[in-house]
């Protein structure tokens, strides 16, 4: 099945050697299930209108402009003939500037994915060749693009026979762990306790299967939405409780294990308290005949050891 509407049009160039190319969203939302604005009175849709700040006055679309606010309510007025007057190469033109290992690339510069393919026959050569010669270098390409009228690095990578694109962040764009990690206490661990909750991560290891993620709020929102178009009305939910707080983190962890394996985990044996010099009791007395038979069992004992002293 041939794809949709391509989002960017242009060329991937590398050194001497370019090529056309059609650059595609990866990821989309629209299946969804979205709520419009409705007037609750009659059921109608509702539509925003824009308004002018000052004036109060509505304004028509074609007089919605941008404009950049340098002072409090005052603003340079920009066109958009004038931001595409600005020439910059990866205005059309998806430009490699350098290869680089990719598990040099932080997770936290990570944005947006693209799948680019190429754009005519005749450029399939050169994108196959580009895109092999990542391949088997094993590194990932760092380019610019222009989107939504804003340049752009992406990381371009083989994917089968395409290449994904992912836009990454600019370094003012991602915060700074320090602020919220630097706070946080160096705690030791318990070597008992790390081997119960490693246990417990061996126990839910598996492998990467995206098919499997379920959207379970997606799934109730669309069987509420069918019990109402039936006319069954849904109930009310109940207020969702808070977990209970761990007063025992080592008494948690084998009850997770147990849960896990279905197997209670061994319990350390506790010897009974004995008090310094009381001898311990074979037997438990109670009452008269717990005396009667103590006296019996301790007589043939006495005899039996002035036996051994006279032999």
């Amino acid at each position: 099945m041939a794809p949709g509407r391509p989002y960017w049009k242009g060329y991937l160039k590398l050194a001497l050697v370019s090529c056309p190319i059609a650059l595609y969203t990866g990821t989309s939302s629209t299946e969804r299930v979205s709520f419009r604005q409705i007037n609750k009175k009659t059921g109608n849709r509702l539509r925003q209108q824009l308004i002018d700040e000052v004036t109060r006055e509505p304004v028509e679309g074609s007089d919605k402009g941008r404009g950049y606010e340098y002072d409090k309510g005052a603003y340079i007025q920009v066109e958009d003939d004038e931001l595409d007057a600005i020439a910059i190469e990866s205005n059309h033109t998806v430009d490699i500037d350098t290869f680089v290992p990719r598990d040099q690339i932080d997770e936290r510069y990570l944005d947006s994915t693209y799948y680019i393919i190429p754009d005519d026959q005749v450029g399939q050569e050169a994108f196959a060749v580009i895109r092999e010669a990542m391949r088997g270098k094993k590194m990932v390409a760092l380019a610019r693009i222009v989107l939504a009228k804003r340049e752009r690095v992406v990381m371009l990578q083989p994917w089968d026979k395409g290449v994904m694109a992912t836009t990454l962040h600019y370094p003012y764009e991602v915060r700074d762990t320090h602020e919220y990690f630097d706070d946080l206490p160096a705690i030791k661990i318990a070597p008992d306790m790390l081997k119960l909750a490693e246990h417990i991560v061996e126990s839910k290891e598996g492998e990467f299967d995206p098919s499997q993620f379920a959207d379970h709020y997606e799934e109730a929102v669309v069987e509420m939405l069918k019990e109402k178009q039936a006319g069954i009305k849904p109930p009310k939910g109940k207020p969702v409780e808070r977990p209970r707080n761990v007063v025992n983190l080592f008494d948690a962890l084998k009850r997770s294990v147990s849960a896990e394996t279905g197997k209670a985990p061994a319990r350390a044996k506790r010897g009974k308290k004995r008090i310094e010099g009381q001898r311990e009791m074979l037997l438990p007395i109670t009452g008269k005949k717990g005396k009667e038979a103590a006296a019996s069992t301790k007589a043939p004992a006495r005899s039996h050891g002035k036996q051994r002293k006279a032999g």
